[in-house]
Parts: C-alpha cells; structure tokens; sequence
C-alpha cells in the first residue's frame, strides 16, 4: 500500500456533495487495507459559503468558488462532480484533460449529445471515470440481485419498481434548476434513473418501453429570490416561471431475458420522503425492498413444508454484502443507509484508482450512464407517441 496521500476534491457543496464528501472522510474506516492516506484536498462552490460550511464539516483543507481552480490544482488526484447536470460535461472534460479521476453523479448529462461526448471521453481516458449510481451499494439490494443472478427465484417474471418522492408537493416551492429542461429531465432523471439501473442491477438490461406517459401536476413555480440548496425550500418572489418537465412518469419494459418491468417515479408524491422500492417475483421466489426499510428486505420461495411457506422478513447482516467489513458495529440488526452507501462507493471508485488487492464492486462507467438515459430517452418517446412501444437505441 502506497504511503502517499491521494488528494480528493468534490464540485458540490449541496445535498449529494456533502454525502460525497462524508464518504471520501470514511473510505479508509472501512473492509479491509489497500488505500494510502486520503488527503481530503478541496471543496467547489459558487455559493461560497456553502463551501465553507461543508469544508470545515467534513475536514477538507480549502473551499473554493469555482470548479476550474480543482481542474488547476496538480496535487488532487480525484474529483467528484455534484453539480446541475448541465454542467457535468464541461466538468468532467476539463478534470479528464487535467489527469484526474471523475467519480460524477446521475443523471449522465442534460442531454444525449453531452452523455455522448463524455462517453467518447472515457474511452480515450487514461484515468477512471465513474457514475454513482449508490443504490448498488445497498446490502440488501445487492443480496436480492445474488438471489436473481443464482436462478433462487426460477425465471424472473416481474420487476416492479418505484421511486416515489414528495419533494416536490409544495405548489410554492423555489422553480429551481430542477424543474427547468424538456421532458425527461424531471422526475424521470432525477429520481427515475436511479430505479431504472436498480432495475437492470438485479435483472440485466432493458431492451424496450411501452406504455409511457408523463405529467407535470405543478406547472408554474415561484421564481426563487436566492440560491436554493438541494430540495430546501428558499424565500420566493411573486413572480413565476414555467415547469418544464414530469412531476410523475410511468412505463413498462422488455428486459433482454424476456422478462417485463413496471415502473413508477414521483416527485409529488405525499407522504413519500425517499420511497425507493421494487419486488421482483420468479415462478418459485420473490423478493422486495422498501428503501424506508433499508436494514431488511423480503423473501418467499418453495418451501419443502407447504404448512411453514411464506414471506420471510430478512434483516440485514454480516451474511448480506458490504455489511462484513462496512460497519463498526458488525451485528445482525443495525441497518445502515444513505451516508454508508456513499462510503462504500467512494471506496469502491478509489479501489479502482489505486488496484487494492481485493476491491470492492467497480463503479458503474459512463457508458452504463449513457444505456439509462437511452431508456429515458425511449420512455420520452413512448409517451409523445401515446405509449407506442419503442426499442432502447
């Protein structure tokens, strides 16, 4: 293991940024030897003081307005990108050309083309590029995808997903970067693209949508008179402006096995804070995980004995992935969630940098990325051409 540090730095100073910063201070807390020191360089924000609040939180040396003063910097190694999908291409381009490794959130990019260009990217790239696609790193999820992969459920014949948020249920909530670009950019990037990969995750990949429809419940929002920090509400003017894209989308999918896929995503709907979940059934098994109950998850097959069959509640332990090695206090019971995914992902994407001995799971690539915005793309699709099927391009 190599005693020099390896600087890492976040654009982001928000919501997600804080949770890639967390991770980054937690990454050597973690399974087993194999990182050298972690110097935890530099944090970006235009709201300065924003990058001074999460600088000093987590521990990093300097918080910095702009991100091309990271891109400047020679001594950091490795960034993450936190910022309005928007700006992830001219981003992750500039960090690429600089020599630095890019960890950069979901979705992708604000559109195909840039997904495109930053694929080309990544191919040329002689440093690790990485999406975060952290649900992957839930135990329980990555325990139901092994159930999946060694046939314990017999041929899948469902996947039923959702992810339903009420983040978006207040009509006087800040008109924020979050509601601005054309279809497909609303809940179904947002929030959609994480159940989407889940989906793919455990199943394989999606060959085709059908049966696509969006819709924007909210369509006018107050202009915000300052900056608004993840979904925080923030003082508003009187003035509004125009919602671009879905509060809600629906669809089904063809996997490439056969198997078909409901989906479902939200981002008005009440009472739901972070309401990730799916079930996903076979002709002898079934599976389901409910992100508001992140330390279990739900499991029935055949049964030898027709009178003990049922759904069994599986609660989370050292037999689960990353749980051995993840937590501090390593016993069946004590659940983890957001904060520990992060980790385990930061330390999944630093393996990749350094080659540890025994890494973690690789992180998904940037064209893993690309594949879930050609599925939102097709939903997109669907839905303008009243739920026709379309193939995933």
């Amino acid at each position: 293991m190599s005693k020099q540090p390896l600087s890492v730095a976040v654009i982001g100073a928000g919501m997600a940024g804080r949770s890639h910063a967390a991770g980054y201070r937690q990454v050597n807390t973690v399974f087993g030897e194999g990182l050298p020191p972690i110097r935890l360089a530099a944090i970006a924000d235009v709201n300065t003081e924003l990058a001074e609040d999460a600088a000093r939180r987590y521990g990093f040396e300097n918080a910095v307005a702009g991100w091309e003063e990271i891109v400047e910097d020679p001594s950091i190694d490795a960034v993450s990108i936190v910022v309005g999908n928007d700006l992830h291409r001219p981003i992750a381009e500039a960090l690429v050309r600089a020599g630095k490794h890019v960890l950069c959130e979901k979705p992708l990019a604000g559109s195909m083309a840039d997904a495109e260009a930053m694929v080309a990217v990544e191919r040329s790239a002689e440093v690790v590029t990485a999406v975060g696609y952290t649900f992957r790193r839930s135990p329980a999820i990555a325990a139901i995808r092994d159930h999946v992969q060694a046939g314990e459920l017999g041929e899948t014949t469902l996947f039923n997903g959702r992810y339903w948020c009420d983040y978006a249920t207040d009509p006087r909530g800040p008109l924020s970067w979050r509601y601005k670009g054309g279809p497909g950019s609303g809940a179904l990037g947002d929030i959609g693209a994480h159940i989407i990969d889940v989906g793919e995750f455990v199943c394989g990949p999606i060959e085709s949508v059908s049966g696509a429809a969006l819709s924007t419940t909210i369509p006018k929002r107050p202009l915000p008179l300052g900056a608004v920090v993840g979904h925080n509400a923030a003082p508003v003017s009187d003035e509004v402006g125009e919602v671009e894209n879905e509060d809600t989308a629906v669809f089904t999918a063809r996997f490439r096995s056969g198997l078909t896929g409901v989906f479902s995503v939200s981002r008005t709907a009440f009472g739901m804070p972070n309401g990730l979940g799916f079930d996903v059934c076979g002709l002898s098994g079934r599976a389901s995980f409910d992100w508001h109950r992140p330390a279990e998850y739900v499991f029935d097959d055949a049964q030898p004995e027709a009178r003990t069959r049922g759904a069994r509640q599986v609660i989370a332990g050292p037999q689960l992935p990353y749980f051995a090695g993840g937590y501090p206090m390593q016993a069946p019971g004590n659940g983890g969630g957001n904060a520990e995914m992060f980790v385990y992902q930061c330390r999944a994407f630093l393996d990749q940098i350094v080659g540890t001995p025994d890494p973690l799971p690789a992180c998904a690539s940037f064209a893993d990325a690309l594949h879930t915005m050609r599925v939102i793309q097709a939903v997109v699709a669907s839905a303008q051409a009243g739920g026709a099927p379309v193939d995933v391009s």
